[in-house]
């Protein structure tokens, strides 16, 4: 089984390497993928050390103890970055590819709500 797509219940957002995004740094706008290499701590949901959110290489530390990477908020223990939005490009694909028929069936509101903002 890979992590091409999934979602992350916690931040209510798609992930996996499958799904296109930028990091969540607020300086950065480096095209990413929310793939467990861009995770801050590893695993997901941030493993037992990150915040669980996604950077580009230039955004995560390693810190001392189990070699994961974590962002500069989490070797600060403060409280995670804001969330980036999804990219555009994501949601045209959520919105219009066969594969996500059955998805938007269930979830009309968020259709309306990303078809509105096009």
């Amino acid at each position: 089984m890979g992590y091409s797509i999934g979602h992350d219940d916690r931040y209510d957002r798609d992930v996996g390497y499958g799904v296109p995004a930028i990091c969540d740094h607020p300086d950065c706008n480096k095209e990413i993928d929310r793939g467990l290499s861009y995770i801050c701590g590893g695993d997901l949901y941030g493993g037992d050390t990150g915040c669980g959110l996604f950077f580009c290489e230039n955004h995560l530390y390693i810190p001392v103890g189990d070699g994961s990477n974590i962002c500069s908020r989490c070797t600060e223990n403060k409280d995670p970055f804001p969330l980036k939005p999804d990219t555009p490009e994501w949601i045209n694909w959520k919105l219009t590819h066969d594969s996500w028929a059955l998805w938007r069936k269930n979830h009309p509101e968020w259709v309306k709500l990303h078809s509105e903002a096009r």
